[in-house]
């Protein structure tokens, strides 16, 4: 279910004229698009289809500035036990401006994601973003373990530019 997201009060150290949203319709996903397979640090060359399906098995929130895209994230979840925060990107251009503090605000308080026993999240750089919203270094780091194919959207680029 996608709803519109009550502006979050407004801590001074945020931009007022920012409202964040889950609702697709007003999501700009082409510049998204552009952000993480461009512009990100973990993403580079994501495939346009490998976006539009990553997005579409997600809970997914912006933040908008009349109307334009400036801010996304996304959630993996099964809105019951668990959530994995994604693909959080700010433009450029409107970073400084405590637009993360407000997506990871607007996330926190969706009524799909209350209640969950785990969130989870990786980040090179945003640490401290994050601890505001109760996330915590790993209590048991010896018990995850990933499967990582860091090459995966370059081999698709290229299956798809030969085909």
């Amino acid at each position: 279910m996608s709803l519109p997201i009550a502006r979050p009060d407004t801590p001074p150290d945020c931009d007022p004229s920012i409202a964040y949203t889950s609702e697709l319709a007003r999501i700009d996903f082409d510049r998204v698009h552009d952000w993480i397979a461009r512009k990100s640090y973990w993403a580079g060359q994501m495939p346009r289809a490998v976006f539009d399906c990553a997005v579409a098995g997600s809970l997914c929130f912006a933040a908008l500035n009349a109307g334009a895209t400036v801010g996304f994230c996304r959630v993996i979840t099964d809105r019951a036990t668990f959530a994995y925060v994604a693909d959080v990107f700010v433009d450029p251009s409107y970073r400084g401006r405590g637009i993360g503090k407000g997506l990871m605000r607007a996330v926190t308080a969706h009524p799909d994601l209350q209640n969950l026993r785990r969130w989870l999240l990786v980040t090179a750089d945003a640490h401290g973003l994050y601890a505001q919203h109760g996330f915590v270094p790993l209590a048991t780091p010896e018990r995850v373990m990933e499967r990582c194919d860091p090459d995966v959207y370059a081999r698709l680029g290229a299956l798809a530019g030969g085909a």
